[in-house]
């Protein structure tokens, strides 16, 4: 189990906004020394200030998670001013939203480096420390995309299953060696952060996640007890994700075509997609502008989740297979078949 005591050294990635902001609150919260990574200064700085008012003690470094040299230099300076690093919290993404054929081969690639890749250089640099000392947690932010890929979102969920197979490949290297480094991974439900403010789109409407939207409070939560509790090999947050994976899991081919009916009109809402901006992929959203932890959805997200109550007592899989499994299978076929 990773230590809990205030003496922890954490690295958040993707830390200047949504779940990366939120969960560096809560480390700070306990005590915990931060390091916050990110490519927007401005943004990075406000979340910074933030860790700082909860109690934590505050690193911010201007990283670009697609560049190994720059991970690699953070990592160093982490070390060298607040400690060995125990836990190292991947979360930093770009996406774009659009028709895989409306997609430019330089955006697939930019969201994939700073994605997919994003977490092999931040992995590489945890574990080049970690396995040393033989202790040290990795945690890896992940969706419920990285099993189930939906329309609009190509690059994404390519990046986030990568992450899902690299995972489960050095899990299975690390368990080999017996090392008592751990790697765990929270797959995440749709979640209300800036995300769909700043992201580059080619939908004619605003994109939005699919509901239900859970604050990323929720999601932060989790990663924490990921973290604490990390021979658990994988988290599942929120009953949409649980419903998901199960209906993937035992009726592929109804969800292609629940989706393929529903999921264009599911990210997008009635307003028109804002025109004239790049959004964040190839340079940070935040250089100059501050965002938060929360996106535009407040009045649609959900502050609370029963399953996250179930989950940590126990009984959030096997409460959700019986359930989910049957409501779900029913819902699809419905859609489906009209």
């Amino acid at each position: 189990m990773a230590r809990t005591d205030t003496q922890q050294t954490v690295v958040v990635t993707g830390a200047s906004a949504g779940i990366g902001r939120a969960t560096a609150a809560m480390f700070a919260a306990r005590g915990a020394r931060v390091a916050l990574l990110a490519r927007g200064r401005t943004g990075l700085e406000a979340a910074a200030a933030e860790v700082r008012q909860a109690g934590g003690q505050a690193l911010p470094i201007v990283t670009d998670m697609a560049e190994p040299d720059q991970v690699e230099e953070a990592a160093r300076r982490v070390e060298e001013e607040l400690g060995p690093v125990d836990i190292w919290v991947n979360n930093a993404f770009t996406a774009a939203f659009g028709r895989f054929t409306d997609l430019s081969p330089e955006e697939f690639l930019q969201a994939t480096r700073s994605t997919y890749l994003g977490y092999v250089h931040g992995t590489r640099a945890a574990l080049t420390r970690m396995l040393p000392r033989d202790r040290g947690t990795v945690v890896q932010v992940g969706s419920a995309l990285a099993y189930r890929g939906v329309p609009l979102q190509s690059a994404y969920c390519g990046a986030k299953h990568a992450i899902q197979g690299f995972t489960e490949s050095v899990r299975c290297e690390l368990l080999h060696d017996k090392s008592q480094v751990r790697i765990t991974m929270v797959q995440m439900p749709a979640v209300n952060t800036p995300q769909f403010t700043w992201l580059r789109t080619h939908l004619p409407r605003h994109a939005q996640p699919v509901p239900p939207i859970y604050q990323p409070e929720i999601a932060a939560r989790a990663v924490l007890r990921a973290a604490d509790h990390p021979r658990r090999r994988e988290y599942w947050v929120g009953a949409s994700t649980v419903a998901t994976l199960l209906a993937n899991a035992v009726v592929p081919g109804l969800l292609d075509r629940y989706l393929a009916r529903t999921g264009f009109d599911s990210q997008q809402t009635d307003a028109f997609a804002p025109t004239g901006g790049d959004g964040n992929l190839f340079d940070p959203a935040d250089e100059k502008e501050e965002f938060g932890a929360h996106g535009v959805f407040d009045s649609q997200a959900h502050a609370v989740s029963p399953q996250q109550w179930a989950s940590r007592h126990h009984l959030g899989k096997a409460v959700a297979a019986a359930g989910f499994t049957g409501a779900g299978y029913a819902l699809l076929r419905r859609h489906a078949a009209t």
